[in-house]
């Protein structure tokens, strides 16, 4: 990616607009009987361009504002949204926030933060907005690119479903009546690619994709066409394995599942319904002893920084795992009041998740492992968050003498979660940097495999 960007179109709506919207919606939810309200002023416009066989298939533009609304009448709560942000429209709005709040059962757990757990003070910059200001052109060029360099891999990549390159540029303003007022904007580009090889008329196909904040960051488009590529041919030739248990690795790239799997059981919704295999684990060795979790929602230029979370509530850098030992759950204001604990800032999820990295690359885990299952994709949902009861669809590898060998598909991989995170025998060096949650390779010592 170059090193400079050109000029990105403006967004729908100025910072001074957004606040001043914010300001009367507030003003209006007062006027009518409020007695607390909280409002997000947003503005975004995004592009994406679709090419497959060189041939462009789609071109979408959005540009698009709006308004969400919630108000508290003593313990009652409603919310409504609108995308006219005129007077008249911001204050039927508001009437109609004000109409389901009246209607609606009185709840202990709602309203807004306590004050005291709100931003205060300037947001210094963490470097989050880097517009794009790609024409339609170049991303077409870029995403030829992308596809071409797939298709050039292997000559039995025969078709392909294509290679995207997207932008999204975004504002938003935050605001309620307890004096909060803040807000900062936000991009987001990204390129994929996925093709379909064919050998001897079975067909596999991958993807590779790369996506930033800072277009400069991503990879390049012939490096993500390169990728897919070679991700799809390794796959011809897969067949089933039998039935029983090995270890297994979970590559880099869907690894951040089984974090995803753990923060699920670890947020406030699901404790407060008791519905997580993590209820009275607080304090207590969850993971095997050298997993280590950070969240840190600071870091410059990530997917999932920022000051504060979705209610305004001021977030702060934790260990949430440390030695293998549970130390903190991801609750909003609701669910903490449910739980009759403090709010944790992770109104609207989790922020930077990172699992500490270990020594090995993925070839130094596979020689780890010795032999096992060397798990890249996974089909399905099989997830039980009650229980911790885990069952899906998996494809990958085979691992025989600390060497990767043949492809493998349909089999699944079965364990019980909490089983899984105590026997993690070594976190990769391999860390993959996409989304909220970061980390490497996980090898666990022992799965079922279900397959012939």
């Amino acid at each position: 990616m170059p090193d400079t960007l050109p000029e990105a179109p403006a967004l729908p709506l100025a910072r001074e607009t957004m606040n001043a919207i914010a300001g009367r919606a507030l003003e209006a939810a007062r006027h009518l009987g409020a007695a607390d309200a909280e409002v997000e002023v947003s503005a975004a416009i995004g592009q994406s361009v679709s090419v497959r066989r060189g041939e462009v298939e789609t071109v979408e533009y959005n540009r698009d504002k709006g308004l969400g609304i919630t108000v508290y009448f003593g313990n009652r709560r409603g919310n409504a949204s609108t995308s006219d942000l005129s007077s008249e429209a911001i204050q039927r709005t508001v009437e109609a926030a004000c109409a389901i709040a009246r209607h609606t059962a009185s709840d202990d757990a709602a309203g807004l933060p306590d004050t005291d757990r709100l931003w205060r003070g300037e947001l210094p910059d963490l470097g989050l907005f880097h517009p794009w200001g790609l024409s339609v052109e170049a991303a077409i060029e870029l995403a030829r690119t992308a596809e071409a360099a797939a298709l050039a891999v292997d000559p039995r990549i025969t078709n392909t479903e294509g290679a995207t390159v997207s932008s999204n540029d975004a504002d938003f303003v935050l605001a309620n009546t307890r004096g909060f007022l803040a807000g900062y904007p936000t991009s987001r580009a990204s390129i994929g690619c996925s093709v379909v090889a064919d050998e001897a008329g079975t067909m596999q196909r991958d993807y590779w994709y790369s996506t930033h904040r800072d277009p400069r960051r991503l990879e390049a488009a012939a490096d993500v066409g390169r990728i897919a590529g070679e991700l799809t041919i390794r796959r011809l030739g897969a067949r089933r394995i039998p039935t029983g248990e090995a270890p297994v690795l979970f590559d880099a790239n869907i690894a951040g599942s089984l974090l995803g799997s753990f923060v699920s059981a670890a947020s406030g919704a699901n404790l407060y319904r008791r519905s997580s295999f993590l209820l009275g684990k607080l304090g207590e060795p969850v993971f095997a002893p050298h997993v280590e979790i950070l969240e840190d929602p600071h870091r410059p230029g990530e997917m999932s920084s920022g000051w504060f979370d979705a209610e305004g509530v001021a977030t702060m850098r934790r260990r949430i795992v440390e030695r293998g030992i549970l130390r903190g759950w991801f609750l909003s204001s609701y669910s903490a009041r449910k739980l009759g604990l403090p709010t944790t800032g992770n109104a609207g999820g989790n922020h930077n998740l990172l699992l500490a990295p270990g020594e090995h690359d993925l070839a130094g885990l596979v020689k780890l492992m010795g032999r096992g299952f060397l798990v890249t994709d996974l089909m399905g949902q099989g997830v039980n968050p009650v229980t911790g009861d885990y069952s899906r669809g998996a494809a990958g590898f085979w691992v025989e003498g600390g060497e990767i060998g043949h492809p493998v598909e349909e089999v699944t991989i079965a364990g019980n979660l909490l089983e899984m995170f105590r026997g993690i025998v070594a976190c990769g060096s391999d860390v993959l940097v996409r989304g909220s949650r970061q980390c490497g390779s996980i090898l666990v010592e022992r799965m079922t495999i279900a397959g012939e």
